[in-house]
């Protein structure tokens, strides 16, 4: 229990300062459109890009999404709440969207939990909540602390009572980025899928 504990407050202290520092820059810019999300465009503290490989094996980048506005959510297949429900949020907001608009947003699912998530697993996962959904799955553990570093993602395994019947305690949001691939938007968990489609189409237009 007391592992559970800290690691929920060390995941809180790090989504705080990830606020924080967002906070301050999204107040220094002119004229910033009225997203329902955190705005962090021009925040230096985060990733600007991942190398990944997805299900099939292919590296994949920013630069392969060119043109689209893409949105990186960390999560794992064994996730019993946050990541089911985040990534129905996010299917239904392409419903919304509409075909055209759908067709120029990509949603990313990065595994914290490569141990379990093998690449078959995730490919069966991820497309199951949308066919246009990748996931992609660090090949070991030091793309897993990169990209989870750079992205400032919190994550720690939590025992259970086999050793296969562990969670994994994450950073619950997602990060934004619109068609010329800059990073614009923190996106808390558990909002619905009405925010998503209004920042969305602000991105899009």
């Amino acid at each position: 229990m007391l592992n559970i504990r800290f690691a929920r407050a060390a995941r809180a202290a790090v989504i705080a300062c990830a606020l924080g520092g967002a906070l301050f820059v999204a107040g220094c810019g002119k004229e910033q459109p009225a997203f329902q999300n955190l705005d962090i465009t021009g925040n230096t503290q985060f990733g600007s890009n991942f190398s990944l490989p997805d299900t099939s094996g292919k590296i994949r980048t920013m630069a392969d999404y060119k043109g689209k506005v893409v949105v990186l959510f960390f999560g794992y297949t064994h996730c019993p709440d946050v990541c089911p429900t985040t990534m129905a949020e996010l299917s239904q907001a392409l419903q919304q969207l509409g075909p055209d608009d759908a067709k120029r947003v990509q949603v990313l699912f990065v595994t914290v939990d490569p141990e379990r998530d093998t690449a078959a697993l995730l490919g069966q996962y991820v497309p199951a909540f949308n066919p246009s959904f990748v996931g992609l799955r660090p090949a070991d553990d030091a793309q897993v602390k990169k990209v989870t570093k750079d992205f400032r993602i919190y994550y720690a395994k939590v025992p259970g009572k086999t050793p296969d019947s562990y969670t994994m305690d994450h950073t619950a949001a997602s990060y934004v980025f619109d068609t010329d691939g800059k990073l614009r938007l923190f996106a808390r968990d558990g909002q619905g899928a009405a925010p998503w489609v209004h920042d969305i189409k602000l991105l899009l237009d």
